[in-house]
């Protein structure tokens, strides 16, 4: 028995010489499907992205074989940014193994920026804004991309200079305030009709607004035209 120890020993170290050899490294493969992830799931957003780094801690060493990757990340995650996500492994529709994976995607968008300070109230004109390429973050990311989008709008608030502005930190000029009165238009195809009202709401063009007819004293909706007129349907 002494004699057949150290063939056995021998026969052990071969073994294990051999599942070593067998084992594949894997890095690249799951690199590459983070990749496609990011890449599809930042296709239709129109932003220049770019993936800083991926960071794998653990060794991946799996065995031979087709091995399939499936990416698993919190669905309201839109692909830029700071995350850690799951990559599943499978081998023969089994899952061989998790691997925790942390990805650092930049992301840049055209982007309104206030050139200076804008007090709140102000109407905003272009020369108050600039458009640039910016690196889309957590504050920015619901910044306006086009300067149309703000031009012509009132500061909600003050607006810093050199930041992004944001669509819900400016709204459109109302062209009829609550109390004015309006005329108040009702049209088809075959006959037009108008009469006086007054704005119980205030509105910009294109709002909907409440008005009161004061022929019959009701009070309807009505969409502002400019700043004497309003439409109803008819």
């Amino acid at each position: 028995m002494k004699r057949l120890l150290p063939h056995i020993f021998i026969l052990f170290l071969v073994l294990i010489a051999h599942k070593a050899l067998s084992a594949v490294d894997r890095e690249l493969e799951v690199r590459e499907a983070v990749t496609a992830f990011v890449t599809t799931r930042t296709a239709d957003m129109g932003w220049d992205v770019r993936i800083r780094r991926i960071t794998i801690s653990d060794a991946l060493k799996f065995p031979e074989g087709d091995t399939d990757y499936e990416i698993v990340a919190q669905q309201q995650w839109e692909g830029w940014g700071n995350m850690n996500i799951m990559v599943l492994a499978r081998q023969k529709d089994r899952v061989i193994r998790n691997i925790p994976v942390k990805v650092e995607v930049e992301a840049l968008a055209d982007t309104v920026v206030a050139l200076r300070q804008i007090e709140h109230g102000t109407i905003i004109t272009a020369a108050d804004l600039v458009l640039q390429r910016r690196e889309i973050t957590q504050n920015s990311h619901l910044a306006a991309r086009t300067l149309d989008a703000v031009i012509g709008k009132k500061a909600r608030i003050t607006l810093r200079g050199n930041q992004p502005v944001r669509a819900d930190q400016v709204e459109k000029v109302p062209l009829i305030k609550s109390g004015q009165m309006v005329t108040i238009v009702a049209e088809n195809g075959v006959m037009k009709i108008s009469v006086t009202g007054k704005a119980h709401s205030s509105g910009a063009e294109g709002d909907i607004i409440r008005v009161q007819n004061l022929t019959s004293l009701k009070e309807i909706p009505a969409r502002v035209i400019d700043a004497t007129t309003v439409q109803v349907a008819f």
